[in-house]
C-alpha cells in the first residue's frame, strides 16, 4: 500500500512540476539570503575576533596633550588593568607622488624593539624601520594599495612645521585600523588618509616629546569594570589635557565593523522571513488546489483502507519534497554567495587573512525555519483533506451560485462583451481566492520595491549630503585652534572665492543620567557652504543662543527641544555650561550638534578663533592651491568634497548596491514564481470550463482572453497594493539598519516603483504566454472526461 501511494506522490509532483520548480526557487532564495547573511556575519565575526585576540587589540583608548612616562605606573595601578601601552600620535600633511591634492597622515610611534605590546602590527611586505632612522616609516596597506606605493618609495610630510622626505620600508596591517578613518571622518578614503609608524626615538625628538606621551591604550582583565576604569583613567589624565577615554565599542574602526555586523544580522532576519512567508503562501495555494481536484481520489484511498495518517503523510511528503529541494539548493547557493560577499568585505576591511565558515548551526536553523514555514503554512489544509468523509469526497464540489455582478446590476452589461462579463463574474464569485491571488502578486511587487530601496536611499544620501547640505569644495582642518589671522590666510590662498570658518570642540553632552561624547561644531549663522538641512531639504537656521541636535543624538539622550543640556568641554579648559536645545535636524551620519560660532566663543570666553575653514575654490586654481596647502605647517588635514563623495560611493554605496543586486535577483525570482503559480492554478481550476467553451464555439483567442483577462485584472489590482506593502517593508528595513554611525533614509524615486511594477507585469505577460500555449494545445476530450 505504501509503495502505491508513493507512486501517486511522484505522479503528483510531475503533474505540478512547473509550479513546484517556481516554489523551490522562492524557498531557495529565502534560505540562500539567510545562509549568506548569517554565514558572512559569523565569518567576519570569527575573522575579526581571531585577529583582535592574536594581535592584542586594546580595550580602552585615550588621548591627551602631554604626560610624562612616570604616569604609566599609576595607570597600571587602576583595578582591572592588564596591559598598558603609551605612544606618540600626531597628524601630518602628506605629499604623495601622483596625488595632486594633499593627503593626511597619522604618525604613530613605534617602540625600539618594533614589538608593540598592544595593537601589534602584521608585516605584509618589507621590513621594520631601523632604530634612530628618522626617515624610515611603515605604512598601512590600504594607503599603499590605493596610491600604488611599494616598500622603498618616498613620500613628503610636513612634520612639526618642517617638510621631510620619508622612506616607506614596510607595509603593515593593524587591528586598530581594519578600516582607515581620519580624525572625525565617517567615510574611509584610503588614497588621502594613511597611517604611518615611525621609530619612537625619532618621533619624540621631532616633537620634543622625550620621556612623554600623548596617547594611551590598555587591555583589561575579565573582572574589570569598564565604566569604573574609564572614570579613573580620566581623573589621572585630566591634569595633562586628557580628552574623554573610551572603550573598544566606541573606537572608530571597531564601531564601523560592529555596525556592519549589526546590519548583516538584521538583513538575515527580515528579508528571508518575507521570502519564506511567500513560499508558505504559495505552497498553501498549490496544495489546496491539489486537494480540491483530488477529492475523489482521497475518497477512493480511504475506501481502500488508507487512514487519516496515510492521507496526511502523503500530502506532507509532497510539501516536504518541494521544501526539501528548495532548502538544499538554498544552502548551496547561500554558501557560494556567502563566500563571494565575505571576500567583498575582505577587500573593504583589512585583515591579514579572512576565514569563511558555513556554520552548521546556521544551516540547521535555516532548515528548521524553512520547514516550519512550509509545514505551518499548509498543515491546516492537509488536515482538512484527511478529515473529509469518503461519501462527501466522492461528490464534486457544488457549483457556484449564479448572481449578477455589480457591473450587471448597474446596467452596464450591454457595453461589455460576453468574455469580459465572464471574467468579472468569476472574480466576484470567488472573492477570497481573488484576494489571495492579488495578495500573492502584491508580495512579489513588494519584494521588488524592497530590492530597489537601497539604491534610492544611497543616491538620496549622496545628493543631500554632498550637493545640498555641503557645498564647499575643500575643508581645511588646522593643527590647533587659531585666531582669525589663520582664517584670513586661508581666505587669501590661490583660487579661494569664498571661505567660512568653523569651530570644533570635543565635548560631553549630559542630560539627566545619559551622556554622549562628540565634536560640537560652531558655524557662521549665515553659512552658505555648510548648511544645516532637514530631510525635506529645508534649511534649519542656527539660533543665536542654544544648540541644534541631530535627531539620532536627541533620541539617544531622550531630550526634546526646549530642554537644557549640560555641555562639558573635554580639552584642557574643561569649561562647563548649559545650553537650551532649540531644535533637532535630520542627518544620515554620526551624532552631531551645532551652534553659532559666536555662541561657542561666548561660553568658552575666548576671542575669535577657528578650527578650520570651508573653502569654495576656482577649479582652474586647484593645483596651485594644493601645492600651497602641502607646504603649510599649520594645516593638519584637507578634505576634498568630490573625493569624499567618490569614496562614499566606492565604499558604502558599492557594498550596499552589490547586496542590492542579490535582492533584485531574488525579487525577480519571487515575482515569476508568484505570477506563474497564480496563472497555472487558475488554468487547472478552470480547465473543464474553458474546454467546454472551446467545444461550443469560442475561439482560442476568446478562451485565452477569459483566462488571461482574470490574471491581468488581478495583477493590476495587486500592483498598487504591492507598492504600499513594499514601502512598509522598506520602512522596517530602514529602521532595522539604523545605527549611531549611519541612518538609511526612507527615500524612493518614481522610477523604482515603475521598475517594480514593470517587472511584475513582464512576469505576468511571460506566465500568461506559457499558459496561453497550454490552452491552445488542450486535449478537449481528455479534459472534458475528467471529473471535478
Amino acid at each position: 500500500m505504501i509503495r502505491a501511494i508513493n507512486r501517486k506522490l511522484l505522479r503528483d509532483l510531475w503533474h505540478i512540476r512547473g509550479q513546484a520548480i517556481a516554489i523551490v526557487l522562492v524557498i531557495a532564495s529565502g534560505v540562500a539570503i539567510f545562509v549568506m547573511s548569517l554565514s558572512t556575519y559569523s565569518s567576519l565575526d570569527l575573522t575579526s575576533q581571531t585577529y583582535f585576540d592574536r594581535y592584542r587589540f586594546g580595550d580602552v583608548f585615550a588621548q591627551l596633550q602631554r604626560a610624562p612616562d612616570s604616569l604609566v605606573s599609576r595607570i597600571r595601578e587602576i583595578p582591572g588593568v592588564s596591559q598598558v601601552q603609551t605612544r606618540i600620535v600626531k597628524e601630518v600633511t602628506l605629499d604623495v607622488p601622483g596625488l595632486p591634492e594633499p593627503a593626511t597622515g597619522r604618525l604613530i610611534s613605534l617602540p625600539e624593539s618594533n614589538e608593540t605590546t598592544l595593537n601589534a602590527l602584521f608585516l605584509r611586505d618589507g621590513r621594520f624601520p631601523e632604530p634612530y632612522r628618522r626617515d624610515e616609516v611603515l605604512a598601512s596597506e590600504a594607503f599603499m594599495v590605493a596610491n600604488n606605493l611599494n616598500p622603498g618609495d618616498f613620500i613628503g610630510a610636513v612634520i612639526n612645521g618642517k617638510k621631510q622626505e620619508l622612506k616607506i620600508v614596510g607595509t603593515v596591517l593593524s587591528p586598530e585600523y581594519i578600516i582607515s578613518l581620519g580624525g572625525g571622518a565617517i567615510i574611509p578614503d584610503d588614497r588621502r588618509f594613511g597611517v604611518l609608524w615611525m621609530d619612537d626615538e625619532s618621533l619624540s625628538t621631532v616633537y620634543d616629546m622625550d620621556g612623554a606621551f600623548n596617547d594611551v591604550c590598555m587591555t583589561l582583565r575579565r573582572e574589570a569594570s569598564l565604566p569604573e576604569t574609564l572614570q579613573r583613567l580620566d581623573l589621572l589624565l585630566e591634569p595633562y589635557g586628557g580628552f574623554e577615554s573610551y572603550g573598544r565599542d566606541d573606537q572608530l574602526s571597531y564601531s564601523f565593523l560592529s555596525d556592519e555586523l549589526s546590519q548583516l544580522k538584521a538583513m538575515s532576519k527580515i528579508t528571508p522571513t518575507i521570502f519564506l512567508g511567500v513560499s508558505a503562501f504559495l505552497l498553501n495555494v498549490v496544495v489546496s488546489r491539489i486537494i480540491s481536484t483530488q477529492r475523489e481520489q482521497i475518497a477512493m484511498l480511504k475506501a481502500f483502507g488508507y487512514g487519516n495518517f496515510h492521507i496526511v503523510s502523503h500530502y506532507l511528503k509532497l510539501i516536504l519534497s518541494i521544501a526539501g529541494l528548495g532548502i538544499l539548493i538554498g544552502i548551496g547557493w547561500g554558501g557560494a554567495l556567502g563566500i563571494s560577499v565575505t571576500e567583498m568585505y575582505g577587500e573593504f576591511y583589512k585583515f591579514p587573512l579572512i576565514f569563511f565558515q558555513l556554520d552548521f548551526r546556521v544551516v540547521v536553523i535555516g532548515v528548521v525555519i524553512s520547514l516550519l514555514f512550509a509545514v505551518g503554512g499548509t498543515f491546516r489544509t492537509v488536515l482538512s483533506a484527511a478529515r473529509l468523509p469518503p461519501a462527501e469526497a466522492m461528490r464534486p464540489e457544488p457549483p457556484a451560485q449564479f448572481r449578477a455582478t455589480i457591473v450587471e446590476r448597474l446596467g452596464l452589461a450591454a457595453f461589455l462583451s460576453a468574455s469580459v462579463r465572464m471574467i468579472l463574474r468569476q472574480l466576484e464569485r470567488k472573492p477570497f481566492k481573488t484576494a489571495l491571488s492579488a495578495f500573492g502578486i502584491a508580495l512579489a511587487v513588494a519584494v521588488m520595491v524592497l530590492g530597489r530601496f537601497s539604491i534610492d536611499a544611497i543616491n538620496y544620501i549622496m545628493e543631500h549630503q554632498f550637493s545640498i547640505a555641503q557645498r564647499q569644495d575643500i575643508t581645511v582642518n588646522l593643527v590647533e585652534e587659531s585666531d582669525y589671522s589663520a582664517f584670513h590666510a586661508l581666505r587669501n590662498l590661490p583660487g579661494v572665492m569664498h571661505a567660512e570658518p568653523f569651530r570644533q570642540l570635543p565635548v560631553r553632552l549630559r542630560y539627566r543620567t545619559l551622556e554622549k561624547e562628540l565634536s560640537l561644531t560652531g558655524l557662521e549663522p549665515d553659512a552658505e557652504l555648510f548648511r544645516i538641512m532637514n530631510a525635506d531639504e529645508k534649511r534649519v537656521p542656527l539660533p543665536p543662543e542654544g544648540v541644534l541636535l541631530s535627531e539620532k543624538l536627541a533620541e539617544i539622550l531622550h531630550i526634546k527641544p526646549g530642554e537644557e543640556i549640560r555641555v562639558e568641554v573635554l580639552d584642557g579648559r574643561r569649561q562647563t555650561t548649559k545650553l537650551r536645545v532649540t531644535g533637532t535636524v535630520t542627518d544620515f551620519s554620526g551624532t552631531n550638534a551645532y551652534l553659532s560660532i559666536d555662541a561657542s566663543r561666548s561660553f568658552l570666553q575666548e576671542g575669535p578663533s577657528i578650527s578650520g575653514a570651508y573653502l569654495q575654490v576656482d577649479e582652474r586654481e586647484m593645483d596651485n592651491l594644493y601645492r600651497q596647502l602641502k607646504e603649510t605647517p599649520r594645516v593638519a588635514g584637507v578634505t576634498i568634497l568630490k573625493a569624499a563623495r567618490e569614496s562614499f560611493q566606492k565604499t558604502v554605496g558599492e557594498n550596499m548596491l552589490k547586496m542590492n543586486v542579490f535582492n533584485i535577483m531574488f525579487g525577480c525570482i519571487i515575482a515569476v514564481g508568484v505570477v506563474y503559480n497564480t496563472a497555472r492554478i487558475s488554468l487547472s481550476e478552470r480547465a473543464r470550463e474553458l474546454a467546454t467553451l472551446r467545444v461550443i464555439g469560442f475561439t482560442r483567442a476568446e478562451v485565452s482572453t477569459i483566462l488571461l483577462g482574470e490574471l491581468a485584472i488581478v495583477t493590476l489590482v495587486a500592483i498598487p497594493l504591492g507598492l504600499i506593502i513594499g514601502y512598509g517593508f522598506s520602512a522596517i528595513l530602514s529602521s532595522a539598519l539604523e545605527t549611531d554611525m549611519y541612518r538609511i533614509p526612507l527615500a524612493f524615486k518614481p522610477y523604482s516603483f515603475g521598475f517594480s511594477a514593470v517587472v511584475v507585469m513582464v512576469a505576468a505577460l511571460v506566465s500568461g504566454l506559457i499558459v496561453r500555449r497550454k490552452v491552445d494545445h488542450f486535449d478537449l476530450i481528455s479534459v472534458l472526461k475528467s471529473r471535478d
